[in-house]
């Protein structure tokens, strides 16, 4: 198996310590004072500086060394935290993306001008404009204490390269501090036969000169001072004394221990980055423990566990193949291997599952930094709240929800929250709460996006849609229909064109998605006092657990998760029910469609036929189907874009003859049920 690009690694480290560091800079945004999440942004500005430069991103790592410089001296108490100064690092993290995606191209006079932007935040004033490549820190007004020389004596854990550690990377900074010389220490490296080339055996003397205090060596050494030996003694300038006589100045200090490049990480634990910033400190732990604890996760590539999803599809179909022709076989062993297959395939089956769910708060948490920069841009108090981010959801459902949630926000942020003077007229608080919650239900997962704005103009919406010749004037539509109108290509409700909305697209681009996903869109709105937008999403692309029933000479799957019961319908109340479709359970009507008419299968009803009854949160409908088969294991496929119209199926399966199977669209059903059970009582 071929080693993995240390560079690539380096830059799945980079995006997750710079999402590390977004977080901690909104959560500061509410708590200025907060010293915790100051040294938590200031350790991964450290930690993104130190591991850029190791794996060769000199430009990101010297325009990184201004932000960290920056929070550095909030840390010390010697600058506040402002909100100027997160806004500064939040807009620098985007140049900081692009040094890491693209570390070659030319970015123009955008890194001057954010740490233009920068020096302003934390010295007030105008900045003289800054030069990315340099080294030198943003503040250059710091008092000094007088020069000092420290001697410093330092070894580092035998694993601590192959940890992502690198020794380099650590004397380097000691240089930047002053005047340094070096000398290692060699005198641990045991003979060859004994000697394992990953462990590091050197130790350093160091001699340094510098008008910085003491407190500056041990930020450098400020995510190891917990495994390593650190001993530091002070000299004035004009006493002290050498070190040790200075034999050579140490270039490649690790030559005998390990090649002189940065290690590339360990195939089990590709983490260089994050095992050189610990969240926290703690006791040493064993060699072993660590070891453990850096296998307890491993990267894996989406497109691999794609293929792995699909080689567990056609799995689950041969094995419906081989139960079939075991349950025709008088055979007793093969209908044992069939059964163990059957249990096994079903085991890998929900694993395969688990692996590709993830929290929804990790799609929550994109929304932070937009509402944040929505809320300067328009001048408005926006508070975001977010419920259900344990929820969990497909990773294809959550990549795909991404941008529709996105113009949704936006939506909510542009149209529906006031301005505060609006909200204070308006008796209301002046900040506008736009909350993001999940929840599952049944085989489905609820993403609502919901704003205490001003709601949605009816009239403006039906005046829209009239010019756009997408009703006649005057026309009687339901409140829901007449709501659904905003999600029409070209739509748009805005006055005038800003840079959120007003453009008429974005709106229709969630429609699409969503039905693309075989999900529905809900809205609810009430006039000053805001909107709610559901998105039903199926928690899954790939393999249900279906319901297979038979409706005239064809077969059919119904998702297990939306079916509550199945009743015989019998030949009486069958007949009994005609022009009223309806069915009394437990006290109360349930309307039913029969599947047979619907599909105009041309075949006369069976004796005994069967009402399945499936539901869509409140709603329930009963399906009046002629046989009911058993559950089925079922690998979704999707319809060919000639039926991609055909609101009926959401998708097709392959069953264990060879044979296909639709699989029916509950949402649209249960729809199809409530509309028909309208119809029946107006003309009641």
């Amino acid at each position: 198996m071929s080693m993995p690009d240390p560079v690539a690694v380096f830059r799945i480290e980079a995006a997750e310590l710079l999402e590390q560091i977004e977080t901690g800079l909104l959560d500061l945004t509410h708590r200025l004072n907060d010293k915790d999440q100051i040294d938590a942004v200031f350790r991964g500005l450290h930690t993104l500086k130190g591991s850029g430069a190791m794996f060769g991103f000199d430009a990101l790592a010297a325009f990184t060394h201004h932000c960290e410089t920056a929070f550095d001296r909030v840390r010390k108490g010697e600058k506040p935290a402002t909100s100027e100064l997160v806004a500064a690092v939040l807009a620098a993290q985007d140049h900081m993306r692009a040094l890491i995606e693209n570390p070659t191209d030319d970015h123009g006079d955008i890194g001057e001008r954010l740490l233009a932007q920068l020096r302003h935040a934390v010295e007030g004033g105008d900045a003289p404009a800054a030069v990315v490549a340099s080294a030198a820190p943003v503040e250059v007004a710091e008092e000094k204490s007088g020069t000092n020389t420290f001697r410093i004596r330092f070894s580092l854990p035998l694993n601590s390269m192959v940890n992502g550690t690198n020794p380099l990377g650590l004397l380097d900074e000691l240089r930047d501090l002053g005047e340094c010389k070096v000398v290692a220490d060699t005198s641990a490296i045991p003979s060859l036969d004994v000697l394992v080339p990953t462990e590091l055996y050197v130790s350093w003397d160091v001699t340094l000169t510098t008008d910085q205090p003491r407190s500056a060596i041990d930020d450098v050494f400020i995510f190891v001072l917990d495994d390593m030996k650190l001993d530091v003694e002070t000299f004035a300038a004009e006493t002290a004394a050498p070190a040790a006589p200075v034999v050579a100045e140490v270039v490649a200090p690790v030559a005998v221990a390990a090649p002189v490049a940065p290690p590339a990480p360990a195939p089990k634990a590709p983490e260089p980055v994050a095992a050189a910033a610990p969240a926290q400190r703690s006791a040493p732990a064993p060699e072993t423990a660590q070891q453990a604890k850096a296998a307890e996760n491993v990267r894996v590539p989406a497109e691999r566990l794609d293929e792995l999803m699909d080689r567990v599809g056609e799995l689950v179909i041969a094995q419906s193949r081989l139960r079939q022709l075991a349950s025709t076989s008088m055979d007793i062993q093969l209908r044992s291997v069939s059964e163990e297959i059957e249990r096994l395939s079903g085991e890998l089956r929900d694993t395969m599952m688990v692996l590709r769910m993830v929290p929804v708060g990790s799609l929550f948490g994109r929304f932070r930094r937009l509402v944040h920069d929505l809320a300067r841009e328009t001048g408005k108090i926006i508070e975001l709240e977010t419920e259900g981010e344990t929820t969990e959801v497909d990773k294809t459902v959550i990549e795909r929800l991404a941008d529709p949630l996105v113009h949704l926000v936006r939506n909510s942020i542009d149209h529906g929250l006031e301005t505060p003077e609006e909200r204070r007229a308006a008796g209301k608080e002046e900040a506008g709460k736009v909350i993001l919650s999940a929840r599952q239900a049944g085989g489905e997962v609820i993403i609502t996006i919901k704003d205490d704005g001003r709601g949605i103009n009816r009239e403006r919406v039906r005046a829209k849609a009239e010019s756009s010749g997408l009703m006649q004037p005057g026309q009687q539509i339901s409140d829901q229909d007449l709501l659904q109108m905003i999600f029409q290509p070209g739509f748009s409700t805005a006055a005038q064109v800003t840079n959120l909305s007003g453009r008429g697209v974005g709106m229709d681009v969630v429609k699409k998605t969503v039905e693309a996903l075989r999900g529905a869109i809900d809205i609810v709105s009430k006039p000053g006092q805001g909107s709610e937008v559901a998105l039903r999403i199926p928690l899954t692309l790939a393999i249900i657990d279906g319901l297979l029933v038979r409706v005239g000479e064809g077969r059919y799957v119904i998702p297990l998760s939306a079916v509550e019961e199945c009743l015989e319908l019998s030949l009486e109340e069958d007949l009994r029910s005609r022009g009223r479709s309806f069915i009394s359970l437990r006290d109360s009507l349930v309307p039913f469609l029969r599947l047979r008419d619907l599909f105009r299968t041309g075949t006369k009803p069976d004796t005994h036929q069967k009402v399945v009854v499936i539901s869509t949160g409140t709603e329930r409908v009963g399906m009046v189907v002629d046989q009911i088969i058993g559950d089925h294991q079922t690998v979704i496929k999707s319809m060919s874009k000639l039926h991609h119209d055909v609101a009926t199926f959401s998708g097709a399966t392959i069953l264990g003859d060879g044979s296909v199977a639709l699989i029916l669209d509950v949402a649209h059903l249960v729809a199809a049920g409530q509309q028909q059970e309208a119809h029946l009582r107006a003309a009641g």
